[in-house]
């Protein structure tokens, strides 16, 4: 995609942590947290209890043979569009080319019997591509293709309104799926697959309309490209780019190594609700260089615990957050939903560290240390207009970066115990900070501007929240660690109307 993550590690403030951030950090792989029981809460345990497909044919469906190898695609190449697959119960190959993959017909329906597998054999690339659109697999598990990286195995080319139901899609290379607009994916189990679950990607345009309900969402990212390509932003449970309207609603996200949702870069308008987020290695949710969302009724647990401890142990005190909103924010000029980015009536409890709000001052657009590999706001046409004189002044000032704005956070309920996270210090943070801005030599966001703006003139507002445990608190910059007092102090005036209550175990 070439688009970069960048490093947590920019909140210092200098030029050759800008630097750091365009060429990426040394990364080494954690200890792998301990796979959850099944969480008490009402979760989607699709992976373990698949619903059957049909055990005879539909009427009027073409029947595949697993004896016959390529006969699905065969078949798909032969028939007219809107016509239905059943796939007999066993293993389906394709063609031993690494390119040989089915290419449907607008319209077209795959559906497996119990036991219909299609099987890549550590040989064939993707298993469903083309542009057609409206398709539907259900019932299918699809396993063992070898996508190149930040590639995918089904809906390989993006292609629109594809019907993704109670499938399996796992043990894949690259990404299981990949994602077009008016893409719907439900009821499925997206399970151990190279880089991603799923990467809503599109190469050409954006991708509107997204449902993503019900799914079990684990174990991704088992090729570890962190490790891989350190710095490359390329990994987790689900990764959204430039998506303009998403509900995420009903999924247990979980074990996956790194984040488990990350939306980054010009994203809008999502829903992220009514989800378990759990022991991901990294964030349970990254919202980046994106705007307008509402996060609410989540239950968040035990996330951040590799990710969050590898940062502490080198020392780094970066406020690594189990909900990180890195340059996001509301923007009413943005048509969404919402015009704010409302975090409440979640449960966080016993992750690494709280919610971090963030603007790296050095990253805008036309700016050397913008990560987002050229792309600007949604706000600006022409990234080249951003460059002196111009940007010095508005609207242009305003609009050049994105923004860490109008985050409303209230009625949450945060509980730590240290015992159970098994840390001692940099654990236990909530934070809104930016670092000290130096680069390049002509931007016009130097100095404290962005760590003022971001703290006390952007609307940002904890209140009307429960804490459990020994939180603390940073603000302006990674050095000022406050306690609750200091916190809902002038200047900061923050969580009016919550309460604070230690426990044992902090």
């Amino acid at each position: 995609m070439g688009i970069k993550r960048r490093h947590w590690a920019l909140a210092a403030a200098s030029l050759a942590l800008a630097l750091l951030a365009a060429s990426g950090c040394e990364s080494t792989p954690g200890a792998r947290a301990k796979p959850t029981a099944a969480p008490s809460t009402p979760v989607t345990r699709v992976c373990a209890k698949p619903a059957a497909g049909p055990a005879k044919a539909p009427a009027g469906a073409v029947t595949v043979d697993p004896a016959v190898v390529g006969d699905l695609a065969a078949k798909t190449k032969s028939s007219p569009p809107n016509t239905t697959f059943w796939l007999r119960p066993g293993k389906h190959r394709l063609g031993p080319d690494r390119y040989a993959q089915v290419i449907p017909k607008e319209g077209n329906s795959y559906l497996g019997a119990p036991g219909a597998v299609l099987d890549g054999r550590k040989t064939n690339q993707y298993a469903f591509g083309g542009t057609a659109r409206n398709v539907t697999i259900r019932h299918l598990t699809v396993q063992g293709f070898v996508a190149p990286h930040d590639e995918g195995v089904v809906n390989h080319d993006s292609a629109d309104g594809w019907v993704i139901e109670h499938a399996t899609i796992q043990n894949n290379s690259g990404a299981g799926l990949m994602a077009g607009a008016r893409q719907r994916v439900s009821a499925s189990c997206l399970r151990g697959n190279g880089q991603y679950g799923m990467n809503a990607y599109k190469a050409t345009g954006r991708i509107s309309g997204l449902v993503v309900e019900g799914n079990e969402i684990v174990g991704n990212n088992r090729d570890d490209w962190e490790r891989r390509r350190p710095g490359c932003g390329c990994t987790g449970g689900v990764k959204f780019w430039a998506v303009n309207g998403a509900d995420v609603r009903g999924n247990w996200v979980h074990d996956n190594r790194g984040a488990g949702l990350w939306a980054d870069t010009n994203n809008n308008d999502f829903r992220i609700e009514d989800n378990v987020l759990e022991a991901n290695d990294g964030a349970a949710l990254i919202y980046e260089t994106s705007y307008n969302a509402v996060i609410r009724k989540n239950t968040i647990r035990r996330n951040n615990w590799v990710e969050g401890r590898r940062y502490a142990d080198r020392g780094d005190n970066f406020p690594f957050a189990t909900i990180y909103l890195s340059e996001s924010g509301g923007e009413p000029r943005i048509r969404a939903r919402t015009d704010k980015i409302e975090i409440y009536r979640n449960v966080l409890e016993n992750n690494w560290s709280g919610i971090t709000l963030w603007e790296n001052a050095d990253r805008f657009c036309n700016s050397p240390a913008n990560t987002s590999s050229g792309n600007c706001t949604l706000l600006v046409k022409n990234t080249d207009s951003c460059a002196q004189p111009a940007i010095a002044t508005a609207p242009l000032y305003g609009d050049c970066r994105w923004k860490t704005q109008r985050v409303d956070i209230h009625g949450n309920r945060f509980v730590l115990d240290t015992s159970v996270v098994d840390c001692t210090a940099k654990c236990d943070r909530m934070a809104v900070l930016a670092n000290y801005g130096t680069y390049p030599d002509w931007s016009p966001y130097q100095g404290e501007r962005v760590a003022e703006a971001i703290t006390r003139k952007q609307h940002n507002r904890w209140h009307d929240n429960v804490y459990l445990g020994p939180w603390k608190f940073v603000a302006h910059d990674p050095s000022r660690i406050l306690d609750s007092g200091q916190w809902q102090g002038t200047p900061y005036q923050q969580d009016a109307g919550s309460t604070f209550r230690a426990r044992d175990g902090g």
